[in-house]
């Protein structure tokens, strides 16, 4: 792999300047991520992970997933779930702030999960993943950030690359075949350069390793990974004033339509489509454009001044789903308790996000030599609602104001010793406006379930500020190893719109006969300060190792990480709360150049963590499956560089089970393992590939999809991929 430590030490492709048999400076690598601004991996007192344009390229061979290249290369990241949602992917067992160039694609106001499937790996130059809870970017990073940095033009006036691809699966190629088409120009000339990428993937159906077709919906509500139409643009354009002034224009468009064929069917036994009940509803949709500007200026009177504008438009449609006693039992009431599931039952959610970033990175030289100063201010504005597909609201529209400030201050001691810290302070004005919660039918048994009508939120003015901190420090123990370490807070408000959206969801607001319709008295209502979240501030402690030594190179970090007012979905009860907890693991990473054509490396992580199940102030249960489904998992893989320029990879995945007490019972989630291989070789001017996936064909349960409602889903079983790449 190009990059997959967390000491950022490249692997396969150019390893960077070296310093004798093979060793890599930890100063020749730099990172923006972190720190907003370039600082080499040596001063940055956090787990650092980069994945290079050569790493993404031999990904791509075997899946254009963002979120599965996450899973197999960087620790800390969960087991993917294989479908368009990210529900229950966390990083060590908490939030990942995602960005494109810098820009956050979250919608923090009604958190949903369907991020990663955004992003375009064709036009990624490079991943930078930091580890832990941080708020330098504001509210989300409460387990870590990743940030998709892109490709820009570059050379001749005028280039061109395509690939091409075809993936099936071995049960039943006919039917699912799913051809992918990428194509990009590009070019630089006169101190313009630009860069254009088109997408387009055509999913079919998917299977388990039994051979059975999966559903089109197995974790109820999130969408799949089978039958949809996607088509991603991307545009880029840049100009360099001269060596210091720089402007970048850019937008990319995601469109996504999944067109699921059968409702699915949650049991008794496992997640499968009811080939009795086409689907009834409207299309999975994701409709999402992105407009960016960034100018950076190098010669600024106080230091590097970069400043980001950026507008998000952003629609999601999520899954019709029916009502059933004893997996779904909450949905839109039709008005008949015999058949309560409104033909509504499906919700679209509104977001649009505007922002303004702006950092300057400031030498104090002159006055304290070497010491460095980052600076800056953050203003964002968020509109987010979300109706059922008849036009009623689900949850009270919401409206924020962000305000945030921060510094970050580095100090050199001596020559191998680097400290920093800093602060941020961020203010969140929120506007919450009044709706009607519409009726909901509440099934308590097969046959029996009580009607929860219409029901009045008033909303309001609320405020929200937190000041966070951090303090961290490196030390070269050589030039190529050093001990790294730090303590660091993220901020987040928990998902509002969740919360409201669950407003009076209990029999205290229900009809008194059972399967009746009533009206509540008049007057009834429930104020959003009565159900209001609290802001989460997230704790998080780490030690760590990391460098190379000769032919070897690696990291090994200790993580914890606590919070008094954590965030818990309970899939049974259909509830979120907030309470103490406390997560806790270990990751490494490894790899040994055994020649100049083989290395062999891997990854491994472990993470448990536990919270006050009963809210009194202790804690005395584990987290649920859908924070951590599974405590340890890895990679491990094996590369070989022919002279022809041909390549072979070989890579495990494995994941353990988990059987604990989540403070209302156990629901044990199995582990697994999977083999994959690739291959390419140079043809015509171009690379020719193929891989397999799951190459014996194993069925195993999807520990993270499974999570979600602790309703079984089994895996992707073996597929075939097809492609080949030419750059013009």
């Amino acid at each position: 792999m190009a990059c997959a430590s967390s000491g950022a030490v490249a692997q396969d492709a150019d390893p960077g300047p070296e310093t004798g048999a093979g060793e890599i400076a930890l100063d020749a690598i730099t990172v923006t991520t972190a720190t907003r601004a370039d600082r080499e991996l040596a001063d940055v007192p956090q787990s650092v992970q980069v994945i290079d344009r050569a790493e993404i390229e031999e990904q791509l061979e075997m899946t254009s997933s963002a979120s599965e290249v996450l899973a197999k290369l960087i620790p800390g990241f969960s087991v993917s779930n294989e479908t368009i949602s990210g529900a229950s992917e966390s990083f060590r067992g908490r939030g990942l702030l995602v960005m494109i160039d810098g820009v956050p694609l979250n919608t923090p106001l009604r958190d949903v999960s369907r991020l990663l499937s955004l992003v375009d790996l064709h036009t990624v130059e490079r991943i930078e993943v930091v580890a832990g809870a941080s708020s330098l970017y504001g509210s989300g990073a409460t387990g870590g950030t990743v940030n998709f940095i892109t490709r820009k033009g570059e050379g001749a006036p005028f280039n061109a690359d395509v690939d091409v691809s075809l993936r099936g699966f071995t049960h039943d190629l006919g039917d699912s075949l799913s051809p992918e088409v990428s194509a990009t120009v590009s070019g630089a000339k006169d101190g313009f350069d630009y860069l254009v990428t088109g997408t387009g993937q055509f999913a079919s159906k998917t299977y388990d390793g039994a051979g059975r077709e999966l559903p089109s919906d197995g974790m109820l509500g999130q969408g799949g990974g089978d039958r949809f139409d996607s088509g991603n643009l991307y545009a880029k354009l840049g100009y360099q004033f001269d060596e210091a002034k720089r402007l970048d224009v850019s937008a990319f468009w995601v469109y996504l339509d999944q067109d699921p064929k059968w409702l699915t069917a949650y049991g008794p036994d496992y997640a499968q489509p009811d080939f009795s009940e086409p689907y009834p509803g409207q299309s999975v949709l994701e409709n999402t454009k992105s407009f960016s500007v960034r100018y950076t200026d190098e010669d600024f009177a106080l230091g590097k001044l970069s400043i980001v504008g950026y507008y998000n438009d952003i629609k999601k449609r999520f899954n019709y789903t029916d009502y059933d006693p004893t997996y779904n039992n909450l949905v839109y009431f039709s008005g008949d308790a015999s058949d309560p599931t409104a033909w509504f039952n499906q919700t679209e959610l509104y977001s649009d996000r505007v922002g303004v970033n702006a950092t300057v990175d400031t030498p104090l030289t002159g006055l304290l030599d070497g010491w460095t100063l980052t600076w800056g201010a953050d203003v964002t504005y968020e509109k987010t609602y979300q109706q059922l597909v008849n036009g009623e609201d689900v949850f009270t529209p919401l409206e924020q104001y962000n305000y945030a400030g921060f510094a970050q201050l580095q100090i050199p001691i001596g020559d191998r010793l680097t400290l920093r810290g800093g602060a941020r302070y961020e203010y969140l004005d929120l506007e919450v406006s009044d709706f009607d919660r519409p009726d909901v039918f509440y099934g308590v048994a097969p046959g029996l379930g009580y009607v929860l009508p219409e029901l009045h939120v008033t909303g309001g003015d609320f405020n929200y500020d937190a000041l966070t901190f951090n303090l961290g420090a490196t030390f070269e123990l050589t030039d190529t190893v050093e001990l790294y370490g730090g303590f660091s807070q993220g901020f987040a408000l928990p998902d509002v719109g969740a919360f409201t959206r669950r407003a009076g969801a209990s029999l205290a607001y229900a009809c008194p006969v059972p399967n009746t319709p009533c009206s509540l008295p008049p007057g009834t209502s429930v104020g959003y300060g009565d159900i209001a979240p609290e802001a989460q501030i997230v704790n998080n402690y780490e030690l760590g190792i990391r460098g190379s030594l000769g032919r070897v190179s690696g990291s090994v970090a200790g993580f914890i990480s606590t919070s008094k007012d954590g965030v818990t979905f309970d899939s049974r009860t259909n509830e979120l709360s907030q309470q103490k907890e406390i997560i806790y693991g270990v990751e490494a990473t490894g790899e040994v150049r055994v020649t100049d054509q083989l290395a062999l490396g891997g990854i491994f992580t472990y993470r448990e963590g536990k919270y006050d199940s009963d809210g009194d102030g202790d804690i005395d249960a584990h987290l649920p499956n859908n924070r951590i489904a599974t405590p340890f998992r890895g990679t491990l893989y094996g590369n070989y560089f022919f002279d022809n320029g041909a390549m072979v990879r070989l890579e495990g995945e494995f994941w353990s089970d988990r059987d604990v007490f989540d403070g209302d019972g156990r629901y044990p989630i199995d582990g697994g393992a999977t083999m994959n291989v690739s291959a390419s070789h140079p043809l015509a001017g171009g690379q020719a590939y193929a891989s397999v996936s799951n190459l014996f064909d194993a069925t195993v349960e999807n520990p993270t999809a499974t999570a979600t409602r602790n309703l079984t889903v089994y895996s992707w079983g073996r597929t075939v991929t097809v492609g080949y790449r030419r750059a013009f």
